[in-house]
């Protein structure tokens, strides 16, 4: 396979997963205000939401202020955020033509549909009448994107380097949002407590923290499974465990790196490639790991590391296997 069409198609499917993620951190990010919460709490949130994707920079050099109705404009709306939804469905759809003859009429079809109904959407106003209703559909968009891409495409090197788009991304965007709603939510916890315990009143702490990790899981759609896996209260420790360890959860960060690797495996001419020695070993690390040690040794050290070492093993899938190689 050419490089090129190669680059396309990893790219089309990594801006289909980012724009899934956004809709996803948003959505909670807007449910979770409706909630009871202190004004720096809701504030914190939102620009936790910016970091996530490294934007908090950008968006207040364009805005100043951070506040709910700028963020959510500048992550669904804004055509310069090359990370904004609209963005994002926009490269999908331009990685897609490029490659159009590689792909079967019903993925081209989809991907082109879903370009042409945002638009229309965000022209009639949708997202702004409803946000959460919007999030759902470009879930949804994304979903069945996935659905036609593995019902209808041939089982050969496509395929692969799709999905190896696909599930890269979702291990960076998962990390992101355990790293920053993790961190967040340590603040807000001990504010609850310390709010609380001078009212000698814990049952409202404990409800407060029930329905913000309850809106983390859902974020991941992790709620149900969640509850089928550990059948007790939503609990910190195992909220890290199941969106970083468990390999059967499908948007952990073991179970992208599982498809990781064995999409590499597919593609990789060479089994002593370096691409693929350094995705075994970042596998090996969750495969083999336990969230007390990750606790104990520091989250977001672990998280931090974790972005660098997918962002270098990106940089090394690009090298190996998508830029077109020198005259």
């Amino acid at each position: 396979m050419l490089s090129r069409t190669a680059d396309h198609l990893f790219w089309m499917s990594r801006y289909t997963e980012r724009a899934e993620n956004t809709a996803r951190m948003l959505n909670v990010s807007y449910e979770t205000s409706l909630l009871p919460q202190s004004a720096a709490s809701a504030q914190a949130g939102w620009e936790g939401l910016l970091s996530i994707s490294e934007l908090l920079p950008a968006y207040l050099a364009k805005h100043g202020k951070v506040s709910p109705a700028h963020v959510m404009d500048f992550m669904v709306k804004d055509t310069q955020n090359p990370s904004s939804i609209i963005s994002c469905l926009r490269a999908v759809r331009e990685n897609a033509r490029a490659v159009r003859g590689t792909l079967t009429t019903e993925l081209w079809e989809t991907q082109n549909q879903t370009w042409l109904e945002v638009n229309r959407m965000l022209h009639n106003g949708d997202f702004e009448r409803d946000p959460g209703k919007f999030f759902e559909w470009v879930k949804f968009r994304s979903h069945l994107s996935r659905g036609v891409t593995v019902g209808t495409m041939l089982m050969d090197e496509s395929l692969y380097f799709m999905r190896l788009g696909t599930f890269l991304e979702r291990s960076d965007n998962t990390a992101r949002l355990v790293d920053v709603k993790f961190h967040a939510m340590q603040n807000d916890y001990f504010g609850a407590q310390a709010q609380t315990q001078s009212d000698n009143d814990s049952e409202a702490g404990q409800e407060y923290d029930f329905y913000h990790w309850s809106a983390i899981l859902r974020s991941v759609s992790g709620f149900e499974v969640y509850r089928k896996v550990y059948r007790d209260v939503i609990r910190p420790d195992r909220v890290a465990e199941l969106l970083i360890l468990r390999p059967d959860m499908p948007r952990s960060l073991h179970a992208s790196l599982n498809e990781v690797v064995s999409n590499l495996n597919l593609v990789a001419s060479d089994a002593a490639s370096e691409t693929l020695r350094h995705a075994g070993k970042l596998r090996a690390d969750l495969a083999y790991g336990r969230i007390d040690e990750i606790l104990a040794t520091g989250l977001h050290a672990y998280l931090t590391q974790f972005l660098e070492r997918v962002n270098v093993l990106g940089g090394r899938i690009s090298r190996e296997f998508l830029m077109p190689q020198a005259a």
